[in-house]
């Protein structure tokens, strides 16, 4: 059965060597989401994607490498958050239900709702979020890849 893994990121850099590293180790890149709060000047931070899958290279930007790896991104208004820039599957979650803002897209990726706030908060203070979809065996893994390179809030669910 498949988990979701999910942790925080301090660091841009961080956020993509983890991702990067999760690709080398063969985790389909499909499974990732990434979410990222615009800053509250309304200035972007920078592009999170390209809605072009390719082989990690791209113009920089949030994620830089693995930008346009991930699918389906867009920039949606949150309440309570302001604009946030997500790619993958909870992008996916954020388009059709928007109402129920983050909270609602992390509960449909598996996430107790008891736990939401936390990332939540993570992102409103400027944090990017990951998550990915693994198989029950390959937790620790992806686990210790997070830790690795700087995650934090690491959980599986």
């Amino acid at each position: 059965m498949d988990k979701t893994v999910i942790a925080l990121f301090n660091r841009r850099e961080d956020a993509e060597q983890a991702a990067n590293e999760l690709r080398n180790q063969n985790f389909p890149i499909e499974n990732i989401s990434i979410a990222v709060k615009e800053s509250d000047n309304n200035e972007k931070q920078e592009e999170l994607v390209d809605d072009d899958i390719t082989d990690g290279i791209t113009a920089g930007g949030v994620l830089g490498g693995i930008a346009g790896l991930l699918i389906g991104a867009g920039t949606f208004a949150i309440p309570g958050l302001g604009l946030l820039t997500a790619a993958g599957p909870l992008a996916g979650l954020l388009s059709g239900a928007v109402t129920g803002g983050i909270v609602g897209g992390l509960i449909d990726l598996g996430i107790p709702e008891t736990k939401t706030s936390l990332y939540e908060e993570g992102l409103k203070e400027g944090k990017i979020l990951m998550t990915t979809k693994v198989k029950a065996e390959n937790i620790n893994q992806v686990m210790n890849i997070l830790k690795k390179y700087g995650g934090n809030e690491i959980e599986s669910y």
